[in-house]
């Protein structure tokens, strides 16, 4: 090795080589010329500085020293998880939060290399880069350092952007996972710690390129030919499909008349009020009836001569059956079931379940036991549970019910979700013995909600099934013709799971059938007791068109087909109101004329994109990626390729769309006086100036309820909190500054005439007499 010697002017070979670093830390040799013994110095990295340990650099006001690492320092996303996992950890730890994400592809274009295998450009915000380098001091500063960001995919990632945007030495750096946060999990986690899973990050990372050139490229093309700041995304396009596919239902299904008959019996010589019940018919000789059966009964005219005939008849019970059933509980909560119901019983938004659902997952402080970790990881698909946590909650069963309450073996859950893979348990309390009610006081009362309703449904699903009595009694009317009709019945004989947890009946499910006979207890009969016939309750039915779909059951919906992954859900859900292209009423979602415009031109132009099947296939892709069966490079050229070309086609042939303007009645601009029309912004709707650019002129948009306020007689109208809390108040404020959490009802208080708000599920309330009515005798009203 040679290095220039300034006493002998030219290059000389160096004695006596050494192996050294800089005060910055930079590599270099140093040594005595051969010749004259002068010393030298060469800058650059040799063999011989392999396993040295540099000197770390840590940038101070009087410039950069030389320090020796030590320490360790644990990062994670959010600084209610740092405190909690700080608490846990104890002296000799330094937990920093990252505060989410610290870099990603930049929004001002596309960032992906397409033409140099998808190479994606990353760059760290700048309100992050102080953040970053704090963080990156840190970690120069420590022995060691502990990744210890989410259990799923999306944190996999954060950790290697982490690792790149932080300059953290690979060597040093260690990944942690842990499923709740709580002492035994973290201490098992920091006891096995492993490097950085790149299947996983290359996963995530080939979700986030796809959906950023989908998106980078459909939004553009929206932008010229229909009407700018629309959007579409890879998933959120086809939520928007589904939906408007069920609207479509809707307007093309044809009502279908058909009538019933139910009779109402009792037991002959047997008057007390319990005796009396109610069978359906079910045959006419040997036919059966009903819609789709070989006797329909579509008209009052096919109801009318088999009513005259029943009056007539004898009636009596030719068979009693009497039996056992089982009704087995539901296992634990995953995302998508959590989520849906949250939405059933709390009336939550998946992404309000999702934010309370966060808070406990990364602690809450409850009193002598400090900041704790109520619930585990939130964003799953399965519905595993771990061995220690089956034990607590039989010990809680146990104690509580009685050891007949628990199964005779551990109940064991197969998760029915395509490719769960997000994390390795359901959500689930940390601890079964932490009931809510012992940390009520310490929850704001959404927290309490959520966890109660988490911690039930886990207790539960470890719990014996519920067993029902059952009885079915088929009678023989017979006059010209004979007649089979049909009553059954249930009780609870052991209430087993269902002494803590019922689940909410579904949105959408069928009014039930007096038939089925659902929680009915019927009076004692036997087979040949004779039957009084009381009366006959002919029935006329329309069948009703499949309903619009809650967030629940869109939640159900793209899970069953495939469609995202627990962690997208909400945002999705979220993005598509927020575009404007999907409205929720009375928790309905429906399509905008917005909305349907771009579902058609995007089905018509992209159609595989906006598959169910091909949107299903690519999530199975993502995890054979992560799971490394498939690199992530091949995937996204194979989808890219056909992609460009139908994008280049579809800039060629789609006309530039007319979009006709909802005007305002009756209104006109009080600056210019055009006409003001209703416009969709990133917040939602509003009204502005049909003369834009040339007059700006907006006004927020008020949906009114048509109900006068009961202050000054303004009209009431739905308003947002900042935090797009609902509330409602009167169009004429701040002259009027009546308010009411409360929906005011269009019906007057039956007692004083004063306005009616809804109170809860079964009530309406006078604001000025404060008298109850029932809701359902209201809602019948109007």
């Amino acid at each position: 090795m040679e290095a220039y010697c300034v006493k002998c002017k030219t290059k000389r070979e160096i004695k006596n080589p050494l192996a050294v670093f800089t005060a910055k830390g930079t590599a270099a040799t140093s040594g005595v010329c051969s010749v004259c013994g002068t010393k030298l110095f060469r800058m650059g990295a040799t063999e011989a500085h392999n396993g040295m340990e540099r000197p770390v650099i840590v940038s101070t006001k009087n410039g950069n020293k030389p320090v020796k690492r030590s320490g360790k320092l644990v990062i994670v996303e959010s600084p209610a998880k740092a405190k909690t996992v700080q608490r846990f950890l104890g002296k000799g730890y330094q937990v920093r939060a990252s505060v989410g994400h610290v870099r990603d592809l930049l929004k001002s274009q596309l960032s992906v290399d397409v033409e140099n295998d998808f190479a994606p450009k990353y760059r760290v915000p700048n309100e992050k880069r102080p953040l970053v380098k704090e963080l990156k001091n840190d970690a120069a500063a420590a022995a060691e350092i502990f990744l210890a960001t989410d259990p799923d995919r999306e944190g996999e990632s954060i950790s290697w952007h982490l690792l790149e945007s932080a300059e953290i030495d690979p060597t040093l750096a260690k990944r942690v996972v842990f499923h709740e946060i709580t002492k035994s999990a973290i201490e098992e986690a920091f006891s096995h710690p492993r490097a950085i899973d790149m299947q996983l990050v290359n996963a995530q990372q080939a979700r986030r390129i796809m959906d950023r050139l989908v998106g980078y490229s459909l939004s553009p093309l929206l932008w010229a030919k229909v009407r700018g700041r629309l959007s579409a995304g890879r998933v959120q396009s086809v939520a928007v499909r589904i939906i408007v596919d069920r609207e479509r239902e809707i307007d093309a299904f044809v009502p279908q008349e058909y009538w019933s008959i139910e009779a109402e019996l009792e037991k002959e010589n047997g008057h007390a009020k319990n005796n009396v019940f109610v069978a359906k018919l079910i045959k006419v000789g040997d036919k059966e009836v009903g819609l789709d059966k070989e006797i329909p009964l579509p008209t009052k005219g096919d109801v009318e001569p088999l009513v005259k005939d029943l009056e007539a008849a004898s009636w009596q019970v030719i068979k009693v059956r009497r039996g056992e059933r089982k009704r087995n509980p539901l296992p634990p909560f995953t995302t998508s079931t959590l989520q849906q119901e949250a939405s059933k019983k709390l009336n939550f938004t998946a992404r309000r379940t999702m934010a309370i659902a966060q808070q406990l997952y990364e602690g809450v402080d409850i009193g002598d036991q400090g900041s704790v970790g109520l619930i585990t990881y939130m964003r799953t698909d399965s519905t595993n549970v771990a061995e220690v946590a089956q034990k607590e909650a039989q010990e809680y069963v146990t104690g509580r019910f009685g050891a007949e309450y628990l199964p005779p073996e551990p109940p064991q859950y197969k998760t029915k979700s395509k490719g769960a893979q997000e994390a390795h348990e359901a959500v689930r309390p940390t601890s079964a013995m932490r009931e809510p009610n012992a940390i009520k006081d310490f929850l704001s009362k959404e927290q309490f909600k959520l966890y109660q309703l988490i911690w039930q449904r886990f207790v539960a699903s470890q719990m014996a099934a519920a067993i029902f009595d059952t009885v079915s009694i088929d009678i023989e009317a017979k006059h010209e013709k004979t007649y089979l009709f049909r009553a059954a019945g249930s009780v609870v004989k052991f209430l087993g799971f269902m002494a803590v947890y019922e689940e909410a009946k579904d949105e959408d499910a069928e009014p039930a059938d007096p038939a089925e006979g659902e929680g009915k207890r019927l009076p004692p009969l036997e087979d040949g007791d004779p039957l009084n016939l009381l009366r006959l309750i002919p029935e006329q039915h329309f069948t009703q068109p499949p309903p619009r779909y809650t967030e629940a059951t869109l939640v159900k919906a793209l899970e069953e087909n495939g469609i995202g992954r627990p962690s997208t859900y909400a945002p999705t859900i979220a993005t598509i109101q927020q575009r404007g292209y999907v409205l929720r009423e009375d928790k309905r979602l429906m399509p905008t004329q917005i909305g349907t415009m771009v579902n058609d031109l995007l089905v018509e132009y992209f159609a595989d994109v906006l598959d169910l099947g091909f949107t299903a296939r690519m999530e199975e892709e993502l995890d054979d990626i992560a799971s490394g069966d498939r690199e992530w490079v091949p995937v996204l050229r194979d989808f890219y390729g056909p992609f460009s070309e139908k994008l280049k086609a579809a800039e060629a042939a789609i006309p530039k769309a007319s979009v006709e303007p909802e005007y305002v009645e009756d209104r006109v601009c009080p600056k210019c006086e055009k006409k003001l029309v209703i416009r969709f912004g990133r917040y939602g709707k509003f009204i502005g100036c049909s003369g834009f650019p040339e007059c700006r002129h907006v006004e927020p948009w008020l949906e009114k309820l048509g109900i006068p306020c009961p202050k000054d007689g303004g009209e009431l109208i739905e308003r947002k909190t900042k935090k797009g809390r609902v509330f409602y108040g009167c169009a004429n404020y701040p002259n009027c500054d009546w308010t009411s959490w409360k929906k005011p009802l269009q019906q007057p208080c039956p007692q004083c005439g004063g306005l009616l708000v809804i109170a809860n599920k079964n009530n309406a309330v006078c604001t000025k007499c404060e008298t109850q009515t029932a809701l359902e005798a209201v809602t019948a009203e109007n």
